[in-house]
């Protein structure tokens, strides 16, 4: 499986309400993940993992999903994918729709480094 095949797993999982099924099973345990422009970089797997727990629990309905469109680099390494979701948050007085690209790199069929970019 190529690392594109399973950025495009992780989406499939995502879109089924996966989340964490899709996490367990492709991010690497020293991973990275950060929101560029929002100073919250977390290192390692366990930060991450409550990051994303807070994420979801913010969340008062998943209302849709979608992927415009997956980039792999030539060396197959990095994927990035852009993607929106719609979502309506807690207390929030309308739901948003929120596009972002996610540029992840690979190594040895796991995520070690993701990076966020949106608006």
């Amino acid at each position: 499986m190529t690392n594109l095949e399973r950025a495009q797993d992780i989406y499939e999982l995502l879109a089924k309400g996966q989340l964490f099924d899709a996490f367990e099973k492709y991010y690497a345990e020293n991973v990275v993940m950060e929101d560029i422009g929002e100073n919250n970089r977390r290192i390692g797997k366990a930060a991450c993992r409550i990051h994303e727990l807070e994420f979801m629990n913010a969340v008062e309905a998943f209302l849709g999903m979608g992927v415009d469109g997956f980039t792999v680099s030539a060396d197959g390494a990095t994927v990035m994918i852009e993607n929106w979701l719609e979502l309506q948050f807690k207390g929030a007085p309308a739901p948003i729709k929120m596009a972002q690209v996610a540029v992840q790199q690979w190594e040895n069929g796991l995520i070690v480094n993701e990076r966020f970019y949106h608006k």
